[in-house]
C-alpha cells in the first residue's frame, strides 16, 4: 500500500508537470501566432506584371515628405512641360490642375490670355523642366514648399536655359486616380524665373 501511495504521488506529480508544461507551450504558441499575424497584417502584396511584390503598410505621416516632394515634382513636370501641340498642352495642363487649386488655374488663364501657348505652337517651341530640389516644411500644416528647377526652352535656332523657383503650400485631400498622393497645391507662386544662358543650335 505504501508503494502504491508513493507511486500515485509520483504519477500525479508527473501528470501535473506535463499539464503545466502543455499549458505553457500552448500559451507561448498562441502568443507567437498572434505576433506573426500582427506582422503579416502590416504587409501588402501587389501583383505587377505577373509577379507578387511585397509592400509594407505604414502611417501616412511616415511618408509625407516623400509623397509631398513627388506631388510637387509631378505638378511641375505636367505644368511646365510643353510641346508645340495644342492637345499635348491641354492634356498636360489638365493633369497639373488636378494637383493644384485656383492659384495655378489663374496663372494658366493669364498665360493663355497673353498668347503664351499660342506662341509655343506657332513658334514650334518645346519647353522642358528639370527639378533640382524640393524642400517641404512638414512641421506646420499646411506644408510650405519651395521648388528649385531649371527650364530649357528649345526654339528652332536656340536653347534658352532659365532658372525657376516656385513656392506654395500643400493641403491634404482625398486620394483619387487624378490625384494619387492626396495633396492639393495652394497659393502657388513664382519667386524667380530668369534667363541663365542662350545656346545657338547648329
Amino acid at each position: 500500500m505504501k508503494n502504491i501511495d508513493t507511486a500515485f504521488k509520483y504519477v500525479r506529480g508527473f501528470t501535473m508537470l506535463v499539464v503545466a508544461g502543455c499549458i505553457v507551450i500552448c500559451c507561448f504558441t498562441l502568443y507567437k501566432s498572434f505576433q506573426t499575424v500582427s506582422r503579416m497584417q502590416d504587409k501588402v502584396y501587389i501583383l505587377a506584371a505577373g509577379k507578387a511584390l511585397e509592400a509594407y503598410a505604414s502611417d501616412r505621416k511616415d511618408n509625407v515628405p516623400v509623397e509631398a516632394r513627388d506631388h510637387i515634382k509631378t505638378f511641375h513636370q505636367f505644368f511646365f512641360t510643353l510641346d508645340p501641340d495644342d492637345k499635348v498642352i491641354k492634356s498636360n495642363v489638365t493633369k497639373a490642375l488636378y494637383l493644384a487649386d485656383e492659384s495655378a488655374k489663374r496663372i494658366y488663364d493669364d498665360l493663355k490670355e497673353n498668347g503664351f501657348y499660342s506662341g509655343i505652337i506657332s513658334g514650334n517651341i518645346s519647353q522642358t523642366i528639370q527639378i533640382d530640389s524640393v524642400t517641404v516644411d512638414i512641421q506646420d500644416y499646411p506644408y510650405h514648399f519651395k521648388c528649385f528647377s531649371r527650364q530649357n526652352i528649345i526654339r528652332t535656332t536656340s536653347i534658352l536655359k532659365r532658372n525657376l523657383i516656385t513656392e506654395g503650400s500643400l493641403r491634404n485631400v482625398s486620394r483619387s486616380d487624378n490625384n494619387p498622393h492626396g495633396f492639393l497645391i495652394e497659393r502657388f507662386n513664382t519667386i524667380e524665373n530668369r534667363d541663365l544662358t542662350v545656346e545657338n543650335r547648329k
